[in-house]
Protein backbone atom coordinates (compact mmCIF):
# COMPACT_ATOMS: atom_id res chain seq x y z
CA UNK A 1 0.00 0.00 0.00
CA UNK A 2 0.92 3.64 -0.65
CA UNK A 3 1.93 6.05 2.23
CA UNK A 4 -0.06 9.44 1.67
CA UNK A 5 3.06 11.86 1.64
CA UNK A 6 3.27 15.01 3.91
CA UNK A 7 1.52 18.00 2.92
CA UNK A 8 4.97 19.73 2.85
CA UNK A 9 6.15 16.99 0.71
CA UNK A 10 3.70 17.07 -1.67
CA UNK A 11 4.00 20.96 -2.43
CA UNK A 12 7.50 20.38 -3.01
CA UNK A 13 7.34 17.34 -5.00
CA UNK A 14 4.40 19.27 -7.41
CA UNK A 15 7.14 22.83 -7.10
CA UNK A 16 10.03 20.50 -8.53
CA UNK A 17 7.77 18.60 -11.51
CA UNK A 18 6.48 22.00 -12.40
CA UNK A 19 9.50 23.76 -12.55
CA UNK A 20 10.91 20.31 -14.76
CA UNK A 21 8.23 20.90 -17.32
CA UNK A 22 8.92 24.98 -17.19
CA UNK A 23 12.73 23.65 -18.15
CA UNK A 24 12.19 24.24 -22.15
CA UNK A 25 11.83 28.33 -21.49
CA UNK A 26 14.28 28.36 -18.20
CA UNK A 27 17.22 26.67 -19.48
CA UNK A 28 19.45 29.34 -20.76
CA UNK A 29 18.39 31.24 -17.18
CA UNK A 30 20.81 28.04 -15.87
CA UNK A 31 23.13 27.33 -18.55
CA UNK A 32 26.59 26.87 -18.29
CA UNK A 33 27.15 27.43 -21.91
CA UNK A 34 25.08 30.79 -22.42
CA UNK A 35 27.04 32.20 -19.74
CA UNK A 36 30.54 31.37 -21.15
CA UNK A 37 29.50 32.32 -24.41
CA UNK A 38 28.43 35.77 -23.29
CA UNK A 39 31.33 35.96 -21.04
CA UNK A 40 34.02 35.55 -24.30
CA UNK A 41 31.44 38.83 -25.83
CA UNK A 42 31.27 40.42 -22.67
CA UNK A 43 27.21 40.23 -22.14
CA UNK A 44 26.40 39.89 -19.18
CA UNK A 45 23.25 37.80 -19.56
CA UNK A 46 20.29 35.72 -17.95
CA UNK A 47 22.80 33.01 -17.02
CA UNK A 48 24.84 34.97 -15.30
CA UNK A 49 22.23 36.91 -12.97
CA UNK A 50 20.86 34.10 -11.89
CA UNK A 51 24.04 32.22 -10.87
CA UNK A 52 24.88 35.25 -9.01
CA UNK A 53 21.17 34.89 -7.15
CA UNK A 54 21.74 30.93 -6.41
CA UNK A 55 25.10 32.07 -4.56
CA UNK A 56 23.35 35.37 -2.18
CA UNK A 57 20.05 33.04 -1.44
CA UNK A 58 22.03 30.28 -0.27
CA UNK A 59 23.76 33.29 2.40
CA UNK A 60 20.48 32.77 3.79
CA UNK A 61 18.39 29.75 2.79
CA UNK A 62 21.23 26.97 1.82
CA UNK A 63 20.74 24.94 -0.71
CA UNK A 64 16.57 25.18 -0.49
CA UNK A 65 16.60 25.71 -4.42
CA UNK A 66 18.01 22.36 -4.81
CA UNK A 67 15.19 20.95 -2.74
CA UNK A 68 12.28 23.21 -3.74
CA UNK A 69 12.88 25.17 -7.01
CA UNK A 70 15.25 23.25 -9.07
CA UNK A 71 14.05 21.66 -12.33
CA UNK A 72 16.86 19.03 -11.99
CA UNK A 73 15.36 18.16 -8.63
CA UNK A 74 12.09 17.55 -10.26
CA UNK A 75 13.61 15.45 -13.37
CA UNK A 76 15.40 12.93 -10.78
CA UNK A 77 12.53 12.68 -8.10
CA UNK A 78 10.16 11.99 -10.93
CA UNK A 79 12.59 8.57 -11.35
CA UNK A 80 13.20 7.99 -7.83
CA UNK A 81 11.55 4.82 -7.55
CA UNK A 82 13.36 3.17 -10.18
CA UNK A 83 16.45 2.96 -8.40
CA UNK A 84 16.04 3.81 -4.45
CA UNK A 85 19.83 2.84 -3.31
CA UNK A 86 21.68 5.76 -1.48
CA UNK A 87 24.64 7.29 -2.97
CA UNK A 88 27.96 7.71 -1.72
CA UNK A 89 28.95 10.94 -1.83
CA UNK A 90 32.38 10.91 -0.66
CA UNK A 91 32.82 8.98 -3.95
CA UNK A 92 31.62 11.30 -6.08
CA UNK A 93 30.79 14.68 -4.55
CA UNK A 94 34.35 15.54 -5.86
CA UNK A 95 33.26 15.35 -9.48
CA UNK A 96 30.89 18.62 -9.98
CA UNK A 97 34.30 20.66 -8.80
CA UNK A 98 36.18 18.81 -10.81
CA UNK A 99 33.61 20.53 -13.55
CA UNK A 100 32.65 23.69 -11.81
CA UNK A 101 36.08 25.06 -11.45
CA UNK A 102 37.69 24.72 -14.63
CA UNK A 103 34.21 26.37 -16.06
CA UNK A 104 33.81 29.32 -13.41
CA UNK A 105 38.27 30.24 -14.51
CA UNK A 106 37.40 29.60 -18.07
CA UNK A 107 34.37 32.33 -17.78
CA UNK A 108 36.73 34.70 -16.03
CA UNK A 109 39.74 34.22 -18.24
CA UNK A 110 37.15 34.80 -21.34
CA UNK A 111 35.42 38.03 -19.93
CA UNK A 112 38.81 39.53 -19.46
CA UNK A 113 39.81 38.79 -22.63
CA UNK A 114 36.74 40.89 -23.91
CA UNK A 115 37.40 43.96 -21.66
CA UNK A 116 34.97 43.11 -19.16
CA UNK A 117 31.60 43.25 -19.91
CA UNK A 118 30.08 46.06 -21.53
CA UNK A 119 26.52 45.36 -22.71
CA UNK A 120 24.05 43.65 -20.91
CA UNK A 121 20.88 41.31 -22.27
CA UNK A 122 19.18 38.84 -19.82
CA UNK A 123 17.47 37.07 -22.94
CA UNK A 124 20.61 36.19 -24.37
CA UNK A 125 20.31 33.33 -27.07
CA UNK A 126 16.65 33.23 -25.87
CA UNK A 127 14.03 34.00 -28.57
CA UNK A 128 11.02 35.09 -27.44
CA UNK A 129 11.69 34.69 -24.00
CA UNK A 130 11.59 30.72 -24.43
CA UNK A 131 15.16 28.81 -24.58
CA UNK A 132 14.37 25.66 -26.86
CA UNK A 133 13.11 28.37 -29.50
CA UNK A 134 16.88 29.18 -30.65
CA UNK A 135 18.08 32.37 -31.73
CA UNK A 136 19.42 33.83 -34.66
CA UNK A 137 23.19 33.35 -33.00
CA UNK A 138 21.96 29.29 -32.45
CA UNK A 139 19.56 26.95 -34.16
CA UNK A 140 16.49 25.52 -32.88
CA UNK A 141 18.58 21.72 -33.77
CA UNK A 142 21.44 23.04 -31.06
CA UNK A 143 18.88 24.12 -28.36
CA UNK A 144 16.94 20.82 -28.72
CA UNK A 145 20.17 18.74 -28.25
CA UNK A 146 21.34 20.60 -25.25
CA UNK A 147 17.98 20.48 -23.83
CA UNK A 148 17.77 16.38 -23.98
CA UNK A 149 21.48 16.01 -23.12
CA UNK A 150 20.82 17.77 -20.00
CA UNK A 151 17.44 15.63 -19.07
CA UNK A 152 19.18 12.37 -20.48
CA UNK A 153 21.98 13.27 -17.81
CA UNK A 154 19.55 14.19 -15.02
CA UNK A 155 17.29 11.29 -15.43
CA UNK A 156 19.96 8.67 -16.46
CA UNK A 157 22.07 8.96 -13.31
CA UNK A 158 20.15 8.71 -10.86
CA UNK A 159 18.53 5.81 -12.78
CA UNK A 160 21.64 3.60 -12.78
CA UNK A 161 23.91 5.51 -9.80
CA UNK A 162 21.31 5.95 -7.21
CA UNK A 163 19.20 8.70 -5.13
CA UNK A 164 20.07 12.53 -6.42
CA UNK A 165 23.21 11.19 -8.06
CA UNK A 166 23.18 14.28 -10.42
CA UNK A 167 22.81 16.49 -7.61
CA UNK A 168 26.33 14.72 -6.29
CA UNK A 169 28.25 14.13 -9.72
CA UNK A 170 27.41 16.62 -12.28
CA UNK A 171 25.49 19.56 -11.18
CA UNK A 172 27.13 23.08 -11.69
CA UNK A 173 24.60 24.97 -9.48
CA UNK A 174 25.14 23.50 -6.72
CA UNK A 175 29.11 24.72 -5.80
CA UNK A 176 27.59 28.46 -6.30
CA UNK A 177 25.26 27.31 -3.13
CA UNK A 178 28.06 25.55 -1.44
CA UNK A 179 30.19 27.81 -1.43
CA UNK A 180 27.65 30.51 -0.07
CA UNK A 181 26.68 27.96 2.98
CA UNK A 182 30.30 27.56 3.77
CA UNK A 183 30.56 31.12 3.94
CA UNK A 184 27.28 31.56 6.17
CA UNK A 185 29.19 28.83 8.56
CA UNK A 186 32.16 30.65 9.03
CA UNK A 187 30.39 33.75 9.64
CA UNK A 188 27.31 32.40 11.45
CA UNK A 189 24.45 34.96 10.86
CA UNK A 190 20.53 33.96 10.93
CA UNK A 191 19.40 31.79 8.06
CA UNK A 192 17.30 28.53 7.27
CA UNK A 193 18.66 25.64 8.61
CA UNK A 194 17.44 22.17 10.49
CA UNK A 195 17.90 21.37 14.57
CA UNK A 196 17.33 18.54 16.11
CA UNK A 197 16.35 17.29 19.47
CA UNK A 198 18.62 13.89 20.14
CA UNK A 199 16.65 13.21 23.71
CA UNK A 200 13.42 13.16 21.17
CA UNK A 201 14.86 10.88 19.17
CA UNK A 202 13.97 6.84 19.39
CA UNK A 203 16.97 5.60 16.81
CA UNK A 204 14.16 4.45 13.89
CA UNK A 205 16.75 5.75 11.12
CA UNK A 206 13.56 7.08 8.78
CA UNK A 207 15.69 10.26 8.46
CA UNK A 208 18.21 8.55 7.36
CA UNK A 209 16.41 5.86 5.01
CA UNK A 210 14.62 8.35 3.56
CA UNK A 211 17.03 11.21 3.05
CA UNK A 212 17.27 11.99 -0.91
CA UNK A 213 20.95 13.49 -0.89
CA UNK A 214 21.90 9.80 1.35
CA UNK A 215 23.03 11.79 4.11
CA UNK A 216 23.54 10.10 7.65
CA UNK A 217 20.33 12.11 8.84
CA UNK A 218 20.10 10.12 12.25
CA UNK A 219 23.76 10.12 12.74
CA UNK A 220 23.93 14.18 12.39
CA UNK A 221 21.05 14.38 14.93
CA UNK A 222 22.42 11.90 17.25
CA UNK A 223 25.51 14.13 17.36
CA UNK A 224 23.36 17.41 17.48
CA UNK A 225 25.01 19.15 14.32
CA UNK A 226 22.49 19.04 11.46
CA UNK A 227 24.76 21.24 9.09
CA UNK A 228 25.79 19.69 6.12
CA UNK A 229 26.83 21.11 2.74
CA UNK A 230 25.21 18.38 0.84
CA UNK A 231 21.82 19.10 2.69
CA UNK A 232 19.27 20.67 0.05
CA UNK A 233 16.99 21.45 3.35
CA UNK A 234 14.13 19.63 1.55
CA UNK A 235 12.53 18.64 4.98
CA UNK A 236 12.12 15.29 3.97
CA UNK A 237 13.53 14.39 7.42
CA UNK A 238 10.99 16.63 9.28
CA UNK A 239 7.88 15.07 7.97
CA UNK A 240 9.32 11.39 8.11
CA UNK A 241 10.02 12.10 12.21
CA UNK A 242 6.74 10.72 14.30
CA UNK A 243 8.82 11.84 17.32
CA UNK A 244 9.61 15.59 15.86
CA UNK A 245 13.05 15.24 16.66
CA UNK A 246 14.26 17.35 13.67
CA UNK A 247 12.37 20.87 12.79
CA UNK A 248 13.06 23.66 10.47
CA UNK A 249 14.76 26.97 12.07
CA UNK A 250 15.64 30.03 10.99
CA UNK A 251 18.61 31.55 12.73
CA UNK A 252 22.32 31.67 13.85
CA UNK A 253 24.14 28.24 14.66
CA UNK A 254 25.65 25.29 13.19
Amino acid sequence: MFRQLALRQRLRKTLVILTFLSFPVTMNFLSPYVIVDGAANGILNGSLLMFALLFISSLFLGRAWCGWVCPGCGMQEMVEQINTQPVNGKKIDWIKWLIWIPWVSLIVFLVLRAGGYHSLDLLYHTEGGISVAGSPERPILFAYIIYYTVVGLFIGLPIFAGRRAACHSICWMAPFMISGRWLRNRFNWPSLRLKADAAACSGCKKCTNNCPMSLDVNAMVQAGHMEHLECVLCGTCVDNCSKKAIRYSFSAGK
